[in-house]
């Protein structure tokens, strides 16, 4: 982050929609990351329950993140009502400077506020994922997998 700036999260508007859809991760993480476009799109048709945030430090856009929340985890009724972090994309040039723990602690801030007790997440294993990310953030692996990707939960008490 830059000294002097504190990042924030902005609501997508036709202001800064081509910020967010010019958010590019690096090229050997586009196997994990849906492209903004998408998620776009899906926050759209799950209006809602998805959370669409742009990443913002000073003037510059340096992510997307997308939140879900009180989802119907396994699409039976609500037998399971779950809230997380959906996507997070940070553009290649700004990792490693802290803004995708500033996402997931904004993510967490914001189930909390709603009386939420755990942030899932999940990732795609493998050594360009994000797996050491989250579990380096204290999110656990609960044993579940949905698709391909691994299914992570961060307790928030």
């Amino acid at each position: 982050m830059r000294k002097n700036t504190t990042p924030r999260l902005e609501e997508i508007t036709p202001k800064n929609l081509d910020a967010a859809l010019g958010i590019r991760v690096r090229p050997d993480q586009e196997f994990a990351v849906t492209p903004v476009v998408k998620s776009l799109a899906e926050a759209y048709v799950h209006s809602g329950s998805a959370w669409p945030r742009l990443i913002v430090d000073g003037d510059r856009a340096i992510g997307f993140l997308m939140a879900f929340l009180d989802i119907d985890w396994h699409e039976d009724g609500g037998s399971v009502i779950r809230s997380g972090l959906w996507r997070l994309n940070i553009a290649a040039e700004e990792q490693g400077k802290g803004y995708g723990r500033f996402a997931v602690e904004s993510v967490a801030a914001e189930i909390r506020a709603r009386g939420g007790k755990e942030l899932h997440v999940t990732w795609h294993p493998g050594g360009n994922g994000p797996e050491n990310f989250y579990l380096g953030l204290g999110f656990r692996r609960n044993g579940e997998v949905v698709g391909e990707e691994t299914v992570g939960v961060l307790d928030l008490a």
